[in-house]
């Protein structure tokens, strides 16, 4: 599930990262310090995110 949740987080993260960059630039933040962290809040985010996603799409745990 680890590879699920690498390739996963390779996507999402993008995605969040960029979707919080133009948050802060449409909040009127446009200089660096701003913008560097919402990319960095948006890869931290990510890391949980991916790993529920991955649990999600592996499936339920099979019944010993």
């Amino acid at each position: 599930m680890f590879r699920l949740a690498s390739i996963l987080y390779s996507l999402i993260s993008t995605s969040v990262a960029g979707s919080l960059i133009i948050a802060a630039l449409v909040a009127g933040y446009d200089t660096l310090t701003p913008i560097v962290i919402a990319a960095a809040i948006g890869f931290v985010v990510s890391l949980p995110l991916s790993w529920f996603v991955a649990k999600a799409l592996y499936g339920p745990a099979k019944p010993t």
